[in-house]
């Protein structure tokens, strides 16, 4: 069972860095100057959705055993609670000295951003279900 987990974390930590490597890769191909641009729709868009589809891995970093359901809940949680956050003034404050809280705390808060999120991670479950309630209907045959 500790090697199954270990397995789930690791395959939790690529996809997390696939998510990462396929935003970055829409971001610089959108600007077409092999620049990352963060200011077209496309990029804002799908940067969000991959972000949310980024916790959504970490979950299962973090807590190999969840299930899809628990793990969604969860990754949308946290990406509202940092949405939220920014209302504060908090993170922008943060981002002006360190590109990396603007990278995991944005800026400013769009509230478009929070439906942005659910769609980053809805599929993600929908295709997690749908992949366990296989799994079941196909073990031990």
């Amino acid at each position: 069972m500790a090697g199954l987990r270990w397995r789930v974390r690791l395959a939790g930590l690529a996809a997390a860095g696939g998510f990462l490597a396929v935003a970055l890769g829409i971001r610089v191909l959108a600007a077409g100057d092999g620049v990352l641009d963060s200011s077209g729709a496309l990029q804002q868009y799908s940067g969000t959705a991959l972000y949310a589809s980024m916790v959504y891995a970490g979950v299962f970093v973090l807590a190999p055993a969840a299930g899809p359901i628990v793990a969604g809940t969860v990754a949308v949680a946290f990406c509202w609670l940092v949405e939220l956050l920014q209302l504060t003034g908090v993170p922008a404050e943060l981002s002006e000295r360190s590109l990396l809280a603007r990278l995991v705390l944005g800026v400013h808060f769009d509230p478009t951003d929070l439906a942005w999120y659910a769609m980053g991670v809805l599929p993600l479950v929908l295709v997690h279900a749908g992949v366990d309630c296989w799994r079941l209907r196909h073990r031990g045959r």
